[in-house]
């Protein structure tokens, strides 16, 4: 059996799926590639990973029939400014199915940076994918067959949720569960010095904030319950939720996420032009 998948670029994302496919035995060790120029990069990955093969580049060299199984890919997770680049090597070297996962990149510029014949699924990961607990939403090209969407949709379920969407929707996607992490980590900064505020330890109010996101999302997923429902639930007329609740509306709370959602959206599509 030769390699299942090609990973370019080894960095957190890059590494997180390569950890996710190990762990839940998608491929061995043997049968997963990574190139990353960075020798130290490649150092820890086969100090974390034995046995898996390293390159510093992708060359024709390396990517060879013997070497490569016949369903195999490529994973994409570098730099956009890297990307075509790196896409005009894996056409050069033969590789005819791209899984992207570059924020911001359109299918369209990654195609043109190939073959007639390859293939190229763009995805959107998060970082909780680092856990395995991520959310991804994956769009096919163009030439993409629903062979190409069910092998990358494999390769995504080994980090978490999959979802599948048009392309059009993806900078929307960018601007809510990619970037979405960031927003839940500020609510947690400024609940955890609240606390501090009014009187608990730091480190015991990040347990107290930590653990609270952490079963909100969980109640809100099990349950099936709308978020207006539970808040609702929780929040007791005249009660010490309700003046909290009060407060945070009054201060324009939701509107600065919404406008803070769009102005991703609008980042992420700025970007693929």
């Amino acid at each position: 059996m030769g390699i299942k998948l090609l990973v370019v670029g080894g960095g957190k994302m890059g590494s997180a799926l390569l950890g996710g496919l190990l762990a839940s035995n998608w491929a061995k060790p043997s049968e997963l590639a990574v190139a990353d120029p960075d020798p130290h990069r490649r150092e820890a990955l086969a100090k974390d990973h034995p046995g898996i093969v390293l390159f510093e580049a992708v060359t024709p060299d390396d990517v060879t029939p013997d070497l490569f199984d016949p369903s195999s890919g490529a994973l994409l997770a570098v730099k956009p400014e890297v990307s075509e680049p790196a896409c005009r090597v894996l056409g050069t070297a033969g590789v005819t199915r791209v899984l992207s996962i570059v924020a911001g990149m359109a299918v369209h510029r990654l195609e043109a940076c190939l073959p007639d014949s390859a293939v190229v699924v763009r995805a959107m990961p998060n970082t909780p994918a680092l856990v395995g607990a991520g959310v991804t939403v994956m769009s096919g090209g163009g030439r993409a067959t629903a062979a190409d969407l069910d092998w990358a949709e494999s390769v995504l379920r080994a980090v978490g949720v999959v979802v599948r969407l048009p392309e059009r929707y993806l900078d929307a996607v960018t601007g809510v569960s990619a970037c979405g992490p960031a927003y839940f980590y500020l609510v947690a900064e400024a609940m955890i010095d609240a606390g501090v505020t009014v009187g608990l330890t730091r480190d015991l109010s990040r347990t107290l904030v930590a653990e609270t996101l952490l079963g909100t999302a969980r109640l809100m997923v099990e349950t099936g319950e709308s978020p207006e429902a539970l808040r609702a639930a929780v929040t007791s007329p005249g009660g010490a939720t309700a003046a909290g609740v009060r407060t945070l509306e009054q201060r324009g709370v939701r509107s600065a996420f919404i406008e803070a959602v769009v102005a991703a959206s609008e980042r992420s599509h700025n970007l693929g032009r």
